[in-house]
Formats: structure tokens, sequence, C-alpha cells
């Protein structure tokens, strides 16, 4: 039996059949997100029932609108973590005693971040989730973890922590040891430790829930309030309910900049996820769709009172393993922790703050990619060095500053990936049709008096002094009978006006010593500016070629008129 359920699209074609996986993979997710959504809050100073509304309003917004049966959306580390610096810089530049809390502004960049999506859907601007490259991703990420592990001291040892950066808290903790509270730091570790066995040993119940149950019996049985360890406390047992926050004394310019940076990380970090799993199910990921998705999610997260969600790998993989077929396994988590907070609450009260700490500080060691890592450092060196940058700025900076310091690395990379195009002499191996790069086959010749150069990449503003000496340089090297040199421009995708006085100047360079300058292969959009310009005229249409071969042609032709003027004006004696 097949149902359609119309507005559902991760649903649509819907099988009875896979009804029972959804709801044991559903009540799977919610297992695994409960520990997350309670944890996650406290990163950015959040209520914990606002990490609960977050993943009961995000999965319902995706299956109504994203375009994937498997994902799932909710909480996640590295944009709680953007979060947590967006509302910080908004609340210290209002006064000390505005009327606003933490809540209002995260619920509002939730809001900015839904709308953001669904601009950038019809703007089909989804290939923004590939401007940050996945080193870039991958040392960012690593830079976020410190953050968060740093974050986390205050928790495990109920010291009051102050000071930002990476070194500043660990010397105030020192300066402060005696106020260590040993029991909540006994606690934190011995859980930590307790996640990493539960890792390791491959158990089929994920490690945060074991902690939460663990520790909640704990709680019960020793009564860790009055020992001095922190407890979440009352959580209402209300349901949420829809509302618009208010944005009343709010600075909205400084609120859509930080939407914007939780817009870009989300976003990049989601769709490398999404295409991560879809590998795996077959599934094609449209990035423009699954804006769709994530500003569902994320504006249905910000009406309930809630903050930014993302794909949630965790969440994702659990529904995965445990067969989930549609959205509907979303849907049930959903409804899951809805039947938790209204029937659980005696037992979310009295989890101790320090598991939840814990729990960040193993999400955040999760982060780190040191396999992706050692692979980027095999392959490229120089995408190694930038995902460092990356991770160093936000680790130093701040991660808001390290978000723009990802934009910036990506932004050099590029650069400097197109500002040294390559070049190659091409020659001929006897025997063999078509040219080879000298460089590469020794065996390759090239043709008496004649040079044939490839240029490999546009030439624009920012590389034409560079590709002008890289000509000169090839000129000077090319033996004294050279009479021709001809650029193979069928790589050269693009140029500017500043590559059209460029190649004048080498024209003329070229013509003080004896050598005409030719062109073949040209693209239309190249050729077209270049008649524009008057650049084609100057060279001489007769020096303008369909291909290399057309080149080699002219060559021979124009040399047998020079040999034939030659014998011409010879006298016999």
């Amino acid at each position: 039996m097949i149902l359609s359920i119309p507005g559902f699209r991760g649903m649509r074609g819907y099988q009875a059949g896979w009804l029972p996986n959804d709801i044991s993979a559903g009540l799977a997710v919610a297992a695994v997100g409960l520990p997350s959504a309670i944890a996650y809050p406290a990163i950015v100073g959040l209520p914990l029932a606002t990490g609960l509304y977050a993943s009961i309003a995000a999965p319902i917004g995706y299956a109504l609108f994203g375009p994937s049966r498997i994902l799932i959306v909710g909480p996640d580390a590295a944009t709680m973590t953007v979060l947590a610096a967006a509302v910080t810089s908004i609340l210290n530049s209002l006064p000390a005693d505005a009327p606003v809390d933490r809540t209002t502004i995260a619920s509002l960049i939730a809001l900015c971040v839904g709308g953001i999506c669904l601009a950038a859907r019809l703007l089909r601007l989804g290939v923004v989730a590939t401007f940050l490259s996945r080193p870039i991703l991958v040392g960012f990420f690593a830079g976020v973890s410190v953050s968060i592990i740093v974050g986390q001291i205050g928790r495990l040892t109920a010291v009051k922590i102050q000071s930002d950066g990476l070194i500043a808290p660990f010397l105030e903790l020192i300066s402060k040891w005696a106020t260590i509270h040993w029991p909540s730091l006994l606690l934190g570790l011995s859980m930590f430790f307790l996640l990493q066995i539960v890792r390791a040993s491959r158990l089929p119940v994920p490690g945060p829930v074991i902690v939460v149950v663990v520790s909640a019996i704990l709680s019960a049985l020793f009564n860790f309030q009055q020992m001095g360890i922190a407890v979440v406390g009352d959580v209402p047992f209300a349901l949420p309910t829809v509302s618009l926050p208010s944005t009343t004394g709010l600075p909205l310019d400084q609120i859509v900049l930080g939407a914007a940076a939780v817009f870009l990380v989300s976003l990049g970090s989601g769709i490398v996820a999404a295409r991560s799993f879809a590998s795996r199910t077959g599934e094609t990921v449209d990035a423009n769709q699954e804006l769709v998705g994530l500003g569902a999610g994320n504006i249905a997260s910000g009406l309930l009172g809630a903050f930014p969600v993302s794909v949630s790998d965790s969440r994702t993989a659990i529904c995965l393993s445990a067969g989930g077929k549609s959205q509907l396994a979303g849907v049930v988590s959903a409804a899951a922790l809805i039947a938790t907070l209204l029937y659980f609450n005696d037992i979310l009260r009295i989890l101790p703050i320090p598991a939840l700490g814990a729990i960040l500080v193993a999400a955040a060691l999760s982060l780190i990619d040191v396999a992706e890592l050692k692979r980027i450092w095999r392959i490229s060196r120089a995408e190694f060095v930038f995902a460092l940058i990356t991770m160093w700025g936000a680790i130093s900076f701040g991660v808001l500053a390290g978000v723009v310091i990802a934009i910036a690395a990506t932004l050099v990379y590029l650069l400097h990936k197109m500002m040294f195009p390559r070049d190659a002499l091409l020659g001929r191996i006897p025997g063999h049709d078509g040219f080879y790069k000298l460089h590469r086959f020794p065996e390759a010749v090239p043709i008496p008096g004649f040079a044939l150069c490839m240029i490999q990449g546009s030439v624009l503003f920012f590389n034409a002094d560079y590709v002008r000496e890289r000509i000169r340089t090839i000129a000077a090297s090319l033996p004294v009978k050279t009479r021709w040199l001809v650029l193979d421009a069928g790589a050269i995708a693009q140029i500017d006006s500043t590559a059209v006085a460029m190649l004048d100047d080498v024209r003329a360079d070229l013509a003080t010593n004896g050598i005409t300058l030719g062109v073949a292969e040209l693209h239309a959009e190249v050729k077209a500016m270049l008649h524009r310009s008057g650049a084609l005229a100057r060279i001489g249409p007769q020096y303008v070629f369909e291909d290399a071969e057309d080149a080699i042609r002219g060559f021979t032709i124009w040399q047998n008129k020079q040999s034939s003027t030659s014998d011409a004006g010879r006298t016999v004696p």
C-alpha cells in the first residue's frame, strides 16, 4: 500500500510497511537527541527547555518541507557555538538594564536564519553551501570544539570562569584552585570516561543515553543537590506556544549579521552532512531545496521560542542505522520528546550539570576530525595550512571572528589557486598525433622556429602581471631562430581589460625581439572581448587560429613564403 501525504515531501510515496521501522527509528533518535537537547543550550546560556523545543519543532518543520527522507535536523554543537558568540556580542552592545534575555535574541536569530534560507532559495544560492571548502570547515570545527571544551570548565569544576580565549580560562582556574568543587569534577570526569568506554566498546546503546540514565540514578540515590553538585532544576511542564519574539530595543542589524554567520556555518556543515548520508542512501542532494527544509526547521524552532538548528549528524546516523525510512521518524522523535517534557520532568530536574558538561566535551571532541586533517596533509599542504589558520582564528579571536577568518581564508585560498596559472611549452612526439608538454615528455620536441605555449587558467587583473612575466621568461629561453610564439588559449576561460592590455604589451615586447605573437583556440567570450578592445586587429587576423594544428599550418605557409622571398632575392653569379 502506498500513501501520498500532501505537504510532507520526505514522506511522499510512503509505504505502510515502513511504519514499524519509522517508529523504532524515531524512538532511537529521541533517546540520542535528549542528552544533546538538554546539554547544548548551556553553550549559549539558554534554559534547558529551549533545547527540547528546538528538537520538537525543527524535525516537524523539516518533515513538512525538507526534500530528504532520512535527514534529521536539530541542535548542533558548531551552530550553537556560533550562536553563543552572536548572542553575547548583541547583549554586550545593549545597556546593562535592557529588559532583553538570551532566549528572545536566540529565537529572533532562528527566525532570521530561516528567512535567509528562504531568500537564498528564491535566489538559487544553494551554491553558498560549497563556499566554505571541506578543509576550511574541518579546521573551523576543530577550533569550535576547543572553544566548547574550554567553555565546560566552569560546569565541570563549579568554578565561575569569567575569562575568554584559550589560555586565560585555565590560568583563572589555577588562580581559583581552592574553590574547585571536587565531587563535581570527579562526577564529570567519571561520566566522560564512561562515554569513552561506551564508544570504544561499540555498545548498541549510545553513550549519552547511558550517561543520562546513570547520572540520574546516582543523583536520585545520593541526592547530588545536597552534596553541592549543580543539577538542571525545574523544567516547565507546559508545552511551548507559538509566538513571535519581541524586537523592542534590539539592534536588528546585529541580529541579521549574527544570523548570517549562523546560516553560513549551519548550511555549510549541513550540506556536507547531507551529501555524506546521501552517498549511503542513494538520494540526490539539491542544496537549493535543502534551503527550504532548513528554513522551515529554523522558523518552526524560532516560533516556539528556541534557537537555530542544522542537520544533526548523530541523529541522522541513528535514524539510518535503526532502519528509518522517512521523515515520519523525525515526527515520532518529536512526539517522544513531548511525552518526555510532560511526564518525565522529575528525571530531567535531577540531572547533574557536570554530566551534561561531560557530554558536551565528548561531542566537541567528535568535531575534531584528526583523520581528515591527516588526509588533507597528505593531499595538499596548502589546504592543511588554511585549515590550521581557520582553527587558530576560531580559538584565538572567538567563533564569530573565526567565521570571518574562515571566509577570508577561503577567498585567499581561491585567489592563491588562481593567481599563478600554470603554463607549458608544447611540442610533438614523432609518430604520435597532437601536442605534448615538453617538461613532462622528454621525447617531445619543439617545432623549429615555432613556440606553442599553453596558459592553464583565466587571465584577470590579479594574475595578469604574473602571466606577463612568465611569457617574457619563456620568450627569453627560446632558441634564437624562433620567429612565432603562439598562445594556446584553450584553457583560458576568462580575461578582462587588464589582461587585454597585458597581451598588447607582450605583443610589443616580442615584436622588438623579432617574434610574432599569435593566439589559438580562443573561447567565444574571450574572442569577443579581444575583438571589442581591438586587440585581435593589432595581433592581426592572420595570426588568430582555430586550434594549434591550424597555427602550425599557418606557420608553415609563412615559412614557405619567407623562403620563396629569400630565394627570389638571390642573384645568380
